[in-house]
């Protein structure tokens, strides 16, 4: 593994621990193999000053919420530590109380939660203490024989903690077992089937401890041919995609969106002889079960059935492991195993299919490691199923959220580079859809700077150039649930061609989406506002049968770039007083409110 440790970058926080804190932890960010998104925590014990100008011993630690990559100073939670080291003593604290127990601890109230690990953080005598869930580490314990393969690496480098759950049993653990020993004769210390700890009283050499312990594990699997990793070309199926993501859309009780990991790596895994048996036995890192589950759903050659059985699985799993006091989960897998096609990871947004798609690529790859190596052979069902529904976790299940009205939906714009495009398209991801843009404007491409953003340059009334752009946007997101039909820009018949072609390049997918709906945005010139009005009528009367919604927008003004005689303010914004003295109510309007329309026939409410 990479050492980026960069003595120019460095010497700039050389006088505040705090500030190189953040740096080393930074770098640890960097690297997935270490930690992914908002895994992983790192502190720094200094003196500081309470209210009343009193020296506290104080420990900085990653607070919750916080992800190593992009942390800042405010990221970490500062504690009294005495207090945490109090706690340690404790003999029972369950962690709702131990989470309210730091909080009172805290010399910041607008502080973020110190992670759950803050008291482990505070009993290691060292200054700097840095902790991931490495890959390579993890691919060594995950396996039969695990304990043996860690003592064979390190010898008597590293304290080894056999797994118990995190929060306070793990600080308490780790408390007891380390009762009286020198904590200097160690390097660091590995929680079993968890991750690594380094530590010093110097942020580079803690850093460093923990790049070399992982090269170390890297250099283990290499030299036991562990590293070997299957490879395969996918088949596509976008129809078959948009049907999947429906059924686990209706599983999870709201739409979600489906990230398709095609790689290579992908498929090979999915291609694997021994897929339904080592695919399915348990998360790669028990807190990744809170995310994508303890297993992913493996599709067989009728996936609605595999997911059907996936849910009745999971619903028997519950019932094993859970009390009365706990609330199910839905039942929906939160990614799946596709053979011969890769990967699907569902999110209820496009950043949370990210999320789970970077956990499911790397469970694939540490699996293979580890049956390679000598066995996968994660934690066992009820210990996973301990952190997935960890008292935490269900507060915050029970906690109610405001959902965006868009969350989840999936919607084509075309002629998205136009001024009135452009503003629907940005009021859909603010509404946290995902998009895709098409344009014959290649800008279209660079529009937006989001993941739920896919832009597309193609002609607008080619049939096959639209059905494969259309196709693309399938495989990118799972699905199409609203067609934006923009014909604002056109001034006479010959936008029908267009409105044909994307019809029936989307009408397939609409059939598969979430309370499917046609919005088109017509023109207010006369040659063009009947005929646009007769293509909605026409929409409307072919997609009555499939409960596919058709509603149509003509703003009472041409405006925009693509009106020359309407003057450009700021922003792109419409002269609204040229705008007025045009319209025949002499009303202002902006392109956002012929956006808002627009998202609000979208979700349903007309």
């Amino acid at each position: 593994m990479k050492n980026r440790w960069n003595k120019i970058e460095a010497k700039r926080f050389a006088d505040n621990p705090q500030s190189l804190r953040v740096y080393t932890s930074r770098l640890l960010g960097q690297e997935s193999q270490l930690v992914l998104h908002g895994g992983g925590n790192t502190s720094v014990k200094m003196n500081t000053s309470d209210f009343f100008g009193n020296d506290v011993e104080t420990l900085f630690v990653k607070g919750s919420g916080w992800d190593l990559a992009t942390i800042e100073g405010a990221g970490f939670a500062p504690e009294r530590l005495d207090v945490l080291k109090a706690l340690a003593a404790f003999g029972t604290l369950s962690d709702s109380d131990m989470v309210e127990q730091q909080r009172i601890a805290l010399l910041d109230s607008k502080a973020p939660n110190a992670s759950v690990e803050a008291i482990l953080h505070a009993m290691i005598p060292f200054r700097d203490v840095d902790h991931t869930h490495a890959d390579a580490v993890l691919a060594v314990t995950n396996t039969a024989n695990g304990k043996e393969r860690i003592d064979e690496l390190y010898g008597d480098r590293v304290i080894v903690i056999p797994y118990v759950m995190p929060g306070f049993a793990l600080a308490k653990l780790v408390y007891e077992l380390t009762q009286g020993i020198d904590w200097n004769a160690y390097e660091g210390m590995i929680l079993m089937n968890h991750g690594v700890f380094t530590f010093s009283d110097d942020a580079r050499a803690s850093y460093e401890k923990m790049i070399e312990l992982v090269s170390e594990a890297e250099d283990y699997l290499e030299s036991r041919n562990a590293n070997q990793l299957a490879s395969g070309a996918s088949q596509m199926d976008p129809i078959a995609l948009a049907e999947i993501r429906k059924q686990v859309s209706k599983l999870r009780g709201a739409p979600v969106i489906a990230n398709w990991d095609q790689s290579p790596e992908a498929v090979g895994y999915s291609n694997l002889p021994s897929i339904e048996s080592i695919g399915t036995r348990g998360p790669l890192t028990p807190d990744h079960s809170i995310f994508a589950k303890r297993i992913p759903a493996v599709l067989g050659p009728n996936p609605q059935e595999s997911i059907e059985t996936y849910a009745s699985e999971y619903e028997a799993y519950f019932k094993r492991n859970a009390d009365d006091s706990l609330a199910c989960l839905d039942t929906a897998p939160r990614w799946a195993i596709w053979p011969k096609r890769g990967i699907l990871s569902f999110g209820l947004n496009a950043k949370n299919a990210s999320v789970i798609s970077d956990i499911a690529s790397h469970t694939a790859k540490v699996v293979q490691l580890s049956e390679n190596l000598g066995g996968w052979t994660p934690l066992s069902e009820s210990d996973v199923f301990d952190v997935e529904y960890w008292e935490l976790e269900q507060a915050k299940l029970k906690s109610n959220k405001t959902t965006p009205a868009l969350q989840g939906r999936i919607a084509v714009v075309t002629s998205a580079a136009s001024e009135v495009g452009r503003v629907c398209v940005e009021d859909l991801l603010k509404k946290d859809a995902a998009v895709i843009a098409l344009d014959e404007n290649p800008i279209v491409a660079t529009l937006f700077e989001s993941p739920a953003y896919l832009g597309i340059a193609c002609e607008d009334e080619d049939a096959d150039t639209l059905g494969s752009a259309i196709k693309c946007g399938v495989e990118k997101f799972g699905g199409l649930d609203i067609l934006v039909t923009n014909l604002s820009r056109d001034a006479s018949e010959e936008s029908t061609p267009n409105s044909d072609a994307i019809l029936k390049a989307a009408f397939p997918f609409l059939l598969l989406g979430i309370n499917p709906s046609i919005v088109i945005i017509g023109s207010r010139a006369t040659a063009s506002s009947k005929r646009q009005t007769q293509i909605a009528r026409d929409n409307a009367l072919e997609t009555a049968g499939e409960q596919v919604r058709v509603n149509l927008v003509i703003p009472d003004s041409e405006y925009g770039a693509e009106n020359p005689e309407m003057p450009q303010l700021e922003n792109n914004s419409p002269n609204i007083e040229s705008y007025a003295q045009t319209s025949g109510d002499h009303s202002r309007l902006s392109g956002n409110e012929i956006a808002h329309t627009v998202s609000s026939l979208a979700v349903g409410l007309f």
